[in-house]
């Protein structure tokens, strides 16, 4: 009989603390859950555009075109905030945890689905770790799976709170009695045990006010510009970090304009390369560079890739390099859409390695580096751009001929190269590091033989890539071809607003500007909300 009672002690005592160990676990989830759901209903400009952009797996395009459809977004967006709102709270105090669960689980699967630790894709390098196959999404998913098929005594909640008074009135209702392991007994200590089924009240009251406490210091760091106003503070697998998708939805709605070159239709907003060749012009910070090799790891920049295309971005314009040619590989693999424009280098001796190593990985066209164009020019050499022009038309795709220097224009104009498109630099040059450059005359003609003053790059400082502006402007009315203004915003010495406005009233067709994921998506509202106006433009759009 001793025996028998020890035995039944024991049994009490490990199911107690079964009950506290899943219990505790049950609340850990449920905590998890709702400070995400909460956290994204506060932050007003969340949305799940990023993480479904991300995808390219299963589903993959029924997550792209819920991003596409804006109400469908919107609808999206407020079931994910809810559901994670109502399941944290289920969890939290043990109600319809089953429910809660199921629920919790299948969300969560779809969050796997979206963006699976796989090789090669983004969710398996993250700032939260390094995953292969199984994540923090796959395991919490298993214990949710779990808890619908544990019974509910073996949690302290309301379930269980409930499941007791159900079970102390089926005796007079005439219905079976459950069983004595699954409840507690009248004679137990109701008021004891209706305290463990609220246990996690006190608990709730700590999660507000660490909430409460967190959302002051971060709405004390926005009033001091500490952070930026504009980030996401969720971070679930639904919020993937670094992609700045925050403000998309100031984009729904509206479309990024796009010109025409040939066959191929172009955004007038393009994306420079720097993300990937880890070279930016820096004027005398000797640093930038190397921080832009550090930031844009592979995996950003296919992040920020996906942001342009996600915002209308459809082209790229990067130099031919292995680092380059294994992104676009990489990308194309996850089924990255964006084209892409080659910066080409040639040689006198061989003009054909980088316009066939660009042809072989899919560019929609190549055009010869500006200052490979500027030394030819400057060494009378114009037939060798000729040539290369000539060698990338005869791989179909799209020719260019780019320059600093407004010499380079001139001659080719003069040579006939007729390539299918230019890059020349524009900015204006209102910037105090911009160094000595020529002084514009309002009284200057173009004079397409001749240049008033050499804009030669040579040894000349770091910082002067438009010396001459308004000559460029000037002749550049009287070429019948599209027009890829680059430099226009001075390495980030010019506002967009400016630069932007400046390059496309002043004639340019397209501008080509390196961007940071933080970058991309107000960059492309200037040009939006610049080229919507109608601006006033002193040159007739060449595409």
């Amino acid at each position: 009989m001793s025996a028998q009672i020890e035995s039944t002690q024991l049994k009490r005592s490990l199911t107690s603390v079964l009950r506290l160990f899943l219990t505790g676990l049950r609340i850990l989830i449920g905590w998890h859950f709702l400070y995400e759901g909460l956290s994204k209903l506060f932050a007003t400009s969340w949305s799940a555009a990023s993480y479904l952009m991300e995808s390219h797996w299963f589903l993959s395009g029924f997550f792209h075109w819920i991003v596409a459809h804006p109400t469908v977004l919107k609808v999206v967006d407020l079931l994910n905030i809810w559901g994670l709102i109502l399941i944290g709270l289920g969890l939290f105090f043990g109600c319809l945890t089953r429910l809660a669960s199921g629920v919790g689980a299948f969300l969560i699967f779809l969050y796997y689905l979206a963006n699976p630790p796989f090789i090669g894709f983004m969710a398996e390098s993250t700032t939260e770790g390094h995953y292969l196959l199984v994540n923090k999404n796959l395991i919490e998913m298993a214990i949710l799976l779990l808890f619908i098929f544990l019974p509910s005594h073996l949690f302290y909640g309301i379930d269980r709170w409930f499941s007791r008074l159900r079970s102390q009135r089926r005796p007079e209702s005439g219905e079976a009695p459950v069983e004595a392991s699954q409840t507690v007994t009248a004679t137990s200590h109701p008021r004891r045990e209706l305290l463990k089924d609220l246990i996690g009240l006190p608990i709730f009251g700590g999660f507000i006010y660490t909430a409460f406490k967190k959302w002051q210091w971060e709405s004390f760091e926005e009033r001091h510009l500490i952070s930026q106003p504009s980030r996401v503070k969720a971070l679930t697998g639904a919020s993937p970090q670094g992609v700045e998708l925050a403000r998309l939805k100031d984009l729904q709605g509206q479309h990024l304009p796009v010109g025409k070159i040939k066959d191929y239709q172009i955004s007038r907003l393009i994306c420079g390369g720097n993300l990937i060749s880890g070279y930016a012009h820096s004027r005398d910070l000797i640093y930038v560079s190397s921080l832009i090799q550090t930031y844009f790891a592979d995996e950003k920049v296919l992040q920020t890739l996906r942001l342009c295309e996600t915002c209308g971005i459809n082209t790229v314009i990067m130099r031919v390099d292995k680092n380059t040619l294994r992104i676009v590989e990489k990308y194309r693999q996850r089924d990255g859409k964006i084209q892409w424009i080659a910066q080409v280098k040639i040689a006198e001796d061989d003009f054909k390695a980088d316009i066939d190593a660009a042809v072989d990985y899919g560019a929609i066209g190549a055009y010869v580096h500006g200052g490979v164009c500027d030394n030819f020019v400057q060494k009378g050499k114009v037939a060798l751009l000729a040539q290369a022009v000539d060698y990338i038309k005869q791989n179909k795709v799209l020719a260019g001929i780019a320059g600093h220097a407004l010499e380079v224009i001139i001659a080719s104009e003069q040579a006939k190269v007729n390539p299918d498109f230019y890059m020349k630099t524009l900015n204006s040059g209102n910037y105090w590091t911009a160094g000595p450059r020529l002084i514009d005359n309002p009284d200057w003609q173009p004079q397409p033989l001749q240049v008033v003053e050499p804009e030669f790059m040579g040894d000349k400082h770091d910082n002067i890539w438009s010396i001459t502006p308004q000559q460029t402007i000037e002749f550049m009315k009287t070429v019948n071809k599209p027009w890829i203004a680059y430099k226009v915003l001075g390495a980030g010495a010019i506002h967009p607003k400016e630069g932007l406005r400046y390059a496309f009233e002043n004639g340019a067709d397209f501008t080509c500007v390196g961007m940071f994921d933080f970058q991309v998506i107000e960059d492309v509202k200037i040009t939006i909300d610049l080229l919507s106006s109608d601006p006033i433009r002193n040159r007739p759009w060449q595409a």
